[in-house]
């Protein structure tokens, strides 16, 4: 297993918890915070053991504040296009098999809010704090906020966060459909966990799976996503989990996947 200096892992059961660990910069995105956080999810996606991952930051106050601004001066258009063309840490989280849930602590802003967008769940403390704050800084949003965030919560709410700039609560997050949930401070980890230990009790191909066919979803037209769905759905019948789940159900007992 890699050491990393900008982020944790820890294994707790099936759920791994990825944690950003720059208290003192509010967990702000630097180059090495993609460049660890995609080389940790390398290694989970090949860990068997894992079918869920918790994206968190260090500490109450910051989920993420955004990228870490002071690496912008001295970029030019084409390094930094080149830059956001590599492997950064939102597509790795965009393109990982397994289920990735941000659970969201504090400020949620910029980059941390487009990392959270590229997440399949977002659970938030009602102190979070939500925005993407880049018109500001005479920039746009670069991490796939513009295109996630419109997918998410519609047009007309995503150019109103966009244009402004400003926060806003964790109560309206959850009106626009932001988040998935909103908890109590002192029960976010908890009831995070409570979800991710759920969703970790299931056949791990057919999570995959189904994750491929939602995404597909706001991605493709109607016709082509049913044909994507059926294809997903006749290849769950070609794995031991299903003969599993099946026969569970018939024998009225708890089933035993084991993601063959």
């Amino acid at each position: 297993m890699s050491t990393f200096q900008t982020i944790t892992l820890e294994y707790r059961g099936a759920v791994a918890v990825l944690t950003i660990d720059r208290p003192d910069k509010l967990n702000a995105l630097s180059s090495e915070v993609h460049k660890e956080g995609v080389a940790a999810l390398d290694e989970l996606r090949n860990d068997d053991s894992v079918r869920v991952v918790v994206i968190t930051g260090s500490g109450e106050r910051s989920f993420i504040a955004g990228a870490d601004i002071a690496e912008f001066q001295g970029e030019t258009p084409t390094s930094q296009r080149d830059r956001f063309h590599e492997r950064t840490l939102f597509n790795s989280i965009d393109t990982f098999p397994k289920p990735v849930i941000a659970m969201i602590n504090g400020f949620c802003l910029g980059g941390g809010n487009e990392l959270a967008l590229a997440c399949d769940l977002r659970i938030a403390s009602e102190k979070a704090r939500f925005s993407q704050p880049e018109v500001n800084l005479g920039l746009i949003p670069g991490g796939g906020g513009t295109q996630r965030l419109t997918r998410l919560i519609g047009e007309g709410r995503a150019m109103e966060i966009m244009l402004t700039g400003e926060m806003i609560d964790a109560d309206a997050a959850l009106k626009y459909g932001l988040v998935n949930h909103v908890h109590a401070a002192d029960e976010l980890e908890a009831k995070t966990m409570e979800l991710a230990n759920k969703i970790a009790e299931k056949a791990p191909i057919a999570l995959q799976l189904a994750k491929e066919a939602v995404k597909f979803a706001s991605r493709s037209n109607l016709d082509e996503g049913l044909r994507r769905e059926i294809d997903l759905f006749a290849l769950c019948f070609a794995t031991e989990d299903k003969t599993e789940g099946v026969s569970a159900f018939l024998e009225k007992r708890k089933p035993d996947f084991k993601g063959k």
